[in-house]
């Protein structure tokens, strides 16, 4: 086993020799996942279950996301119970369920943020293609490109481990890859996730470390999606999923909090959800997350505003690539005394999960830093679909391509 192991690492820096020699240096990439983009890991040891047929305990950790098997009806009610997070009011953190142990695997590589199924399930894929694009340009997996897998559940106040992690895997990256500096590819919320981490660097390390960041459907203000969830929940898309039973665990996220609309890209008296006794806007949000029987959420929502989405300029070169011009919500709104009813939706323009003026959020950055900020905007291409679309891999080869 030792010996197949040293084998593929021999031929993986074989490989890397050959690139270097005959194509010159490549700046390695490492992927930094959105909201529900990494694979999470349970092991259990309960001492009860919310039902008959969930298991209390496992001997070793379960894929636990993305595990469409546990997605169905009846089984998603063990589910929602072992990966959902319980808010402390003391310690202003989340826990997990009593006796559910929750990892995130696979960190340093790409296995775990290029499929979230590990059955390689088509539904699962998620940087493949990004991934599959660069081996295709002479890139190597685990050696010029990494993952960066976190827990997505939730937001910067409760993932400074993390920080430390991507911060000793790029330096480590750049080491292994002939002092050559690091070009960062993050997705959705990975991209304030990653601003979030810059703007904890100093100037001198990021010169030295970071090439660039590439950031594809930046969340950079939140998104009016994510009052929507708190209100009804969100099926991602998919007919077999209940909006509604997967509110139950959507909204322990501290996560969902931190990509609430920010006051720097919504006015505060701009209208949310527009009901017949009162509307909810920034301004009194406080009352929203009361009235839709979840404080624990207005709690979590001051947790993550020190660690606000409107942080100054990374100050690294950046490539903003997103979609437009897909219906995307801007407002709810309820029929009078329908507040626990299904709200119709005013959408407007955006990539359908993130509102297009959060989407240009990092245009702001072009007065703010002097590094350049590169914008591309793609008309009809949502939010997930940008990972796989064809002009998206072809900007990106030939970013490759030109260093």
């Amino acid at each position: 086993m030792i010996v197949k192991h040293n084998l593929k690492v021999f031929i993986s820096l074989l490989l890397l020799f050959f690139i270097k020699t005959s194509y010159g240096v490549f700046h390695p990439f490492i992927f930094v996942p959105g909201d529900g983009g990494s694979q999470v890991e349970a092991k259990l040891n309960k001492s009860s279950a919310v039902h008959y047929i969930c298991g209390k305990t496992s001997t070793d950790y379960f894929n636990i996301w993305l595990n469409l098997e546990l997605l169905v009806p009846v089984v998603i009610d063990c589910w929602i119970d072992n990966i959902k997070l319980v808010y402390n009011n003391e310690t202003r953190k989340t826990e997990n369920t009593p006796g559910v142990d929750i990892r995130i695997p696979g960190f340093g590589g790409t296995e775990t943020v290029e499929w979230l199924d590990p059955s390689h399930a088509s539904s699962g894929a998620y940087f493949k293609d990004i991934a599959n694009e660069l081996v295709g340009l002479g890139h190597v997996r685990n050696v010029t490109l990494k993952g960066a897998p976190y827990d997505f559940r939730k937001a910067p106040n409760e993932n400074q481990d993390y920080f430390i992690q991507l911060k000793d895997l790029i330096e480590k990256t750049y080491n292994e890859n002939n002092q050559t500096s690091v070009i960062l590819l993050a997705h959705s919320m990975g991209g304030p996730m990653t601003q979030y981490f810059l703007n904890m660097q100093k100037q001198s390390w990021k010169d030295k470390y970071i090439k660039s960041l590439v950031a594809l459907s930046g969340a950079w203000g939140g998104s009016v999606k994510a009052v929507k969830v708190y209100a009804i929940g969100d099926d991602l898309g998919s007919y077999v999923l209940n909006q509604r039973t997967m509110k139950q665990e959507q909204i322990t996220n501290p996560s969902l909090a931190w990509l609430m609309p920010s006051s720097h890209f919504w006015q505060k008296d701009e209208v949310l959800v527009e009901t017949d006794i009162k509307n909810y806007t920034l301004a009194n949000i406080e009352e929203y997350f009361i009235d839709v029987d979840y404080p624990d959420g207005w709690e979590m929502y001051k947790d993550t505003q020190p660690h606000s989405l409107s942080l100054g300029a990374p100050g690294v070169e950046v490539h903003c690539l997103y979609g437009t011009d897909v219906p995307t919500v801007e407002k709810l709104i309820y029929k009078p005394g329908k507040f626990y009813d299904t709200p119709s939706f005013v959408n407007g323009d955006g990539d359908g999960t993130v509102n297009r003026r959060s989407l240009e959020g990092c245009m702001s950055w072009v007065k703010q830093q002097k590094q350049r900020v590169y914008a591309r905007p793609l008309p009809k291409v949502d939010h997930m679909s940008i990972l796989s679309n064809p002009n998206v891999l072809q900007y990106i080869a030939n970013l490759v391509n030109t260093i």
